[in-house]
């Protein structure tokens, strides 16, 4: 591993640690998909081919995708390739903030890589059959927590955007 890649962990969790279902989202929340937009744009972002190929939009603008996938010499159009863990590393950007953004397996592949944790703490919670590992609270801090208690329209469940450091 290179030490001097900067990696943060982006993501939606439900209170069952719940994030997806049938390699869709469980819920909308418009807020929470802006600020996913505003952290990531200018970005690497770091995903599963699954993941990808979820996207509503591919790829995603202003944005440069490295794509993980175990079938060697895969190649999808506009996307840097990486056929493990390692590889995606090296070839993540040494000067930016890179973006883990799932799915399951690549959260937790990445998680002990990982310098930062950008959650969004959905609280309510969902019939699923993707979910996010437990943290470890001996290894982060929060150092930042965001509290949204009330619904709208667009913005259905109540959530938290909290922020993690890893603990050195």
């Amino acid at each position: 591993m290179q030490p001097n890649k900067k990696i943060s962990i982006i993501v939606a969790v439900a209170n069952n640690n719940a994030i997806g279902k049938d390699n869709k989202l469980l819920w909308h929340l418009s807020e929470d998909l802006k600020r996913f937009k505003q952290r990531t744009s200018g970005h690497y972002i770091i995903m599963g081919k699954n993941t990808y190929y979820s996207l509503p939009k591919r790829p995603l603008p202003d944005r440069t995708h490295i794509i993980l996938t175990d079938v060697p010499g895969e190649q999808i159009d506009d996307c840097i390739m990486a056929y493990s863990i390692d590889d995606a590393i090296s070839k993540m950007n040494p000067r930016e903030e890179n973006f883990i953004i799932g799915g399951a397996s690549i959260y937790r592949q990445f998680l002990p890589h990982a310098d930062k944790l950008y959650i969004t703490w959905v609280h309510e919670k969902f019939e699923a059959d993707t979910f996010f590992p437990e943290l470890n609270e001996k290894e982060w801090k929060k150092i930042d927590e965001e509290k949204f208690p009330y619904t709208d329209e667009k913005n259905p469940f109540p959530h938290t955007y909290a922020t993690y450091e890893r603990i050195p």
